[in-house]
């Protein structure tokens, strides 16, 4: 499997430092996420401050921008990495666009799919002149008198798409060039609800199954103490548990009731710290790697052969910042020594 780290910092400078010693680690990609920082910008500060790491964004909402945007910004990020740029996409979910970003919800599947077209289009013909006319149910596009007067790095920079649900991630193995998950997928989840929608997608399209990476992100927490490492990932799961789409992710695992529990938390206003009281060892061993070195590595190797790419995460939610940053020294430590 492809290692690869999601690295964060209290400032970009601290990001790019963070995506510099997984790059000395060994790590093959840098994916930067979007919530608390604008995924794209991140990329541009971590491209700038490496050399050879691929700069990924895991994941960019697809729909807070136009797709001309997007599109324009992935651009400039490969020229700023040289070329090392890896475009992942998610939708969110509905009260993110609707309330957050004040974008209509409707139909996310066949809004991802145009975008994504609209996307490839435009690094296609964006220095010809040529007019672009696209027709959509969500997302035409309608583009003329425009030449892009600079240099494309490349026209075919890799999408990959994140998504968890049956519709997206058959769309994932259908259009994308990889998938992505959230933290939190087990093995066994990614064997028998992931992997098969994803194989439906490729005959779909008509790919072969090599035409796909499959990334799984892992919260990573790595102490001598195990039980000290557990409760680092305890936030992270209550993040995800707060959030009622999981619903059946959770009832998958037999987790019902723990998620029903953090939900009541989450309603009685718990921040990210109360909520990591409200989630059980139990759920943090089923959906994190944490605990000693060997049982992180043995939990990581648990994907092999199902995944192609894993995406290792320190925790972070509910945290205070120099819990995290030893968190994240450790889990470099970690690849460092899968990577050997």
């Amino acid at each position: 499997m492809r290692i690869t780290f999601g690295p964060w910092g209290e400032t970009l400078a601290e990001v790019a430092e963070a995506g510099r010693a997984a790059e000395d680690a060994g790590a093959e990609v840098a994916w930067l996420p979007e919530l608390h920082r604008s995924a794209t910008v991140s990329a541009a500060a971590l491209a700038q401050s490496t050399s050879t790491i691929g700069v990924g964004t895991a994941v960019a909402l697809a729909f807070t921008r136009s797709a001309m945007t997007t599109a324009l910004e992935a651009l400039d990020l490969d020229e700023i990495s040289g070329g090392r740029l890896v475009l992942g996409l998610g939708t969110g979910v509905q009260r993110l666009n609707e309330d957050w970003h004040h974008v209509d919800w409707g139909k996310p599947a066949t809004h991802l799919r145009e975008t994504v077209r609209n996307i490839r289009a435009f690094w296609a013909g964006c220095t010809t002149g040529e007019p672009i006319d696209l027709d959509g149910e969500r997302a035409p596009m309608r583009i003329r008198g425009y030449q892009r007067p600079y240099a494309v790095t490349r026209t075919d920079i890799p999408i990959y798409l994140a998504a968890m649900g049956p519709v997206m991630t058959r769309l994932a193995g259908e259009i994308g060039q990889g998938w992505i998950s959230h933290e939190l997928t087990s093995p066994a989840f990614l064997r028998e609800r992931i992997l098969p929608e994803l194989t439906a997608g490729l005959e779909r399209g008509g790919r072969e199954r090599a035409d796909l990476d499959v990334v799984t992100s892992t919260c990573v927490s790595v102490d001598a103490d195990p039980a000290l490492a557990r409760r680092r990932s305890a936030g992270m799961v209550g993040f995800y548990a707060s959030v009622r789409t999981y619903a059946d992710f959770f009832a998958f695992h037999d987790l019902a009731d723990e998620q029903a529990g953090v939900v009541e938390s989450f309603r009685s206003g718990r921040t990210a710290a109360g909520l990591a009281e409200a989630v059980p060892d139990r759920m943090v061993t089923a959906l994190t790697a944490s605990g000693t070195r060997d049982d992180v590595a043995e939990s990581i190797s648990a994907y092999d052969g199902l995944a192609d790419t894993v995406k290792l995460t320190p925790p972070t939610h509910g945290l205070a910042p120099a819990e995290i940053r030893a968190a994240q020294k450790e889990l470099i430590a970690v690849i460092q020594e899968l990577k050997k």
